[in-house]
């Protein structure tokens, strides 16, 4: 391997780690069954202490 592919490579490395850095995912976090389930039972409780 010549100086230029080692030199290219080198290049695109860090180009591919930076684009790695700067992309965001658009998918929403996992929540577990369990988190759901308490989430919802604080939610209820407070709409029925409102009502």
């Amino acid at each position: 391997m010549n100086r230029q592919d080692k030199i290219q490579k080198l290049h695109n490395k860090r180009l591919k780690r930076a684009r790695a850095k700067l992309k965001t995912s658009s998918k929403e976090p996992y929540i577990s069954k369990a988190d759901r389930a308490k989430t919802e039972a604080e939610n209820s409780t407070v709409e029925s202490s409102d009502s």
